[in-house]
């Protein structure tokens, strides 16, 4: 068991280190942030007085050594913008952020689990047709374009909700809603695909030759194991919380760690946009860290590599 923590914390800080540098790489070789930050009819000398002070000057393999260093510390940096720490700008944003995407995890996992569970249970049904049609266009609907459309609807031609802001819930409305369906759909379509593997097992057919009734083998064998690939996507999922909404706070003006890497991505705020992607990168890995201890909680043999291979 401690062998199987040891190799997933070590997998995870390795992941960490590798996106740390990615980063830090990409984000240098996007531009010169004092050309954007700095007025485009600024003297020379302020703009080499800006790229001094905030250390461009400096060889790139220096700068990482420094800006690597002084995550070590608890330092990610200043933002160029207003001077103040990265880490205080993102730490404000975040509860706007959860704000949405906790609801609409809530969403997806309460509608899209049981929603899949169904369709795989009446296998060929109209009712699991039906499921599977609501799934696959809610999956392939962009989430931009499906918030545009509930804005149409619902905001400008009936007027029921607002269409941006963060004034009160009721803003919160169609950005959750937006946020859910997709994520409702995939759960949907990935646990019937596991329902309907699970169902076809032969220790299901076996439970059911020894007179064990159809429901509890449902609940005793078929959820336990289809709930391993089940708990992948919910993982994915929780860890791109922070991520995931990008996008819908960018239609609905909803003033989020989302939005906040828009703009530093735009204004080439290299500590804000660092700080955010290290804090994201952190989530998913801790996510998928803790899939992984469920993996072994769910099926022990997972605990142990086989003979010969390599983990």
């Amino acid at each position: 068991m401690f062998r199987f923590l040891g190799l997933r914390l070590a997998r995870a800080l390795l992941t960490l280190a590798l996106v740390v540098t990615f980063a830090f790489v990409v984000l240098r070789l996007s531009g010169d942030p004092a050309l954007l930050i700095m007025s485009a009819d600024a003297p020379p000398e302020a703009i080499a007085a800006f790229r001094e002070s905030w250390g461009l000057n400096d060889p790139l393999w220096q700068q990482y050594l420094r800006y690597f260093t002084a995550i070590f510390r608890g330092d990610l940096g200043q933002s160029m913008r207003d001077g103040r720490p990265a880490i205080e700008l993102v730490a404000e944003r975040i509860p706007a952020t959860l704000a949405l995407t906790l609801p609409a995890l809530l969403i997806k996992i309460g509608l899209g689990i049981p929603a899949g569970v169904y369709a795989a249970l009446h296998r060929n049904s109209f009712a699991d047709r039906a499921v599977m049609l609501l799934a696959v266009a809610g999956f392939t609907v962009p989430s931009f374009v499906l918030g545009l459309v509930l804005v149409l609807v619902f905001a400008v031609t009936l007027g029921w909700l607002p269409s941006g802001g963060q004034e009160s819930w009721r803003h919160a409305i169609l950005p959750v809603i937006t946020l859910g369906i997709g994520g409702a759909a995939v759960l949907a379509r990935f646990t019937r695909s596991a329902m309907l593997e699970v169902l076809g097992q032969p220790y299901m057919r076996t439970a059911l030759a020894k007179g064990v009734p159809w429901h509890v083998a449902v609940r005793r064998h078929a959820l336990p194991n289809a709930a391993i690939p089940t708990v992948t996507i919910v993982g994915f999922m929780v860890g791109s919380l922070l991520a995931g909404a990008v996008v819908v706070e960018s239609v609905f003006s909803w003033p989020g760690v989302g939005r906040l890497l828009v703009v530093a991505v735009a204004n080439r705020d290299l500590a804000v946009v660092q700080c955010i992607l290290l804090l994201v990168a952190a989530t998913m890995v801790t996510a998928n860290l803790v899939v992984d201890l469920l993996y072994g909680a769910l099926d022990p043999r997972l605990r142990v590599a086989p003979k010969g291979a390599t983990a």
